[in-house]
């Protein structure tokens, strides 16, 4: 984090997929403060998921400068440091999940990190009960429900104890307990975030700002409104409907 308080910074940002018709983001700038919850809303293809794989080194960017907790991510190396301070939340949990019984992918990453096995299985025991799903310890991955992956996904994120959350449309494929469940479990943690949702309704309940991507560009939302039945309208120009 810099002095200013900002977790994630990106600066001019540029990136292109090979062989396409221009940039999927063009000269983007982005800011994560340490105190904010961030929602970004947007069309399918707009670059939203690409934000997230630059901010994670997973892609690399033609042009611009991206700092995470004050460092500027100039090399894999970097990034590695960087991954370890940020919890992403793929939009597949199965892109995820690869460890044979959910006890063994929530303590995965404290594994990673350098705690002992016993250590790895306290926390990865406590994020299971945290997220409400104590029991499922020896359950097979595979043979999880899409909520109950999602749930378990999540729990692997948060055992790494990170600075910041970036989520992408985690409700995708819930139903409405399991997503209940989940806005519960978001709205209690003290973390900044930035959560990709088509919901607005969802973000109304989590997020405490928004940015819309278009075309390439990000727009920090000053138009937000919260009303009394609890939904979000931006601008009114981004067609949308309610469940």
């Amino acid at each position: 984090m810099d002095e200013n308080g900002v977790l994630i910074e990106l600066q001019d940002v540029v990136y292109s997929y090979a062989g396409g018709n221009g940039p999927v983001l063009d000269h983007v700038d982005f800011t994560l403060h340490e105190s904010e919850r961030l929602g970004l809303i947007g069309p399918n293809g707009s670059g939203k998921t690409t934000l997230f794989h630059l901010i994670m080194g997973l892609v690399k960017p033609s042009g611009g400068t991206i700092r995470v907790f004050g460092k500027t991510m100039e090399k894999e190396a970097d990034f590695v440091m960087a991954r370890r301070g940020i919890g992403f939340l793929f939009q597949d949990s199965d892109d995820q999940l690869f460890c044979p019984t959910v006890l063994e992918d929530v303590a995965f990453g404290p594994l990673n990190m350098g705690k002992t096995f016993s250590e790895a299985r306290d926390i990865a025991r406590k994020t299971l009960a945290d997220v409400g799903l104590t029991g499922f310890e020896q359950r097979i991955t595979g043979k999880l429900s899409g909520g109950e992956k999602r749930l378990v996904a999540l729990a692997s994120v948060l055992a790494m104890e990170p600075k910041a959350l970036l989520l992408d449309e985690p409700t995708t494929g819930l139903d409405e307990a399991t997503k209940a469940r989940l806005m519960t479990i978001l709205k209690e943690l003290d973390k900044p975030m930035v959560v990709i949702s088509h919901e607005y309704d969802f973000l109304a309940k989590t997020a405490t700002s928004l940015c819309s991507m278009k075309q390439g560009r990000l727009i920090k939302d000053s138009g937000l409104h919260f009303h009394h039945h609890i939904h979000a309208h931006v601008h009114g120009d981004d067609p949308h409907k309610h469940e």
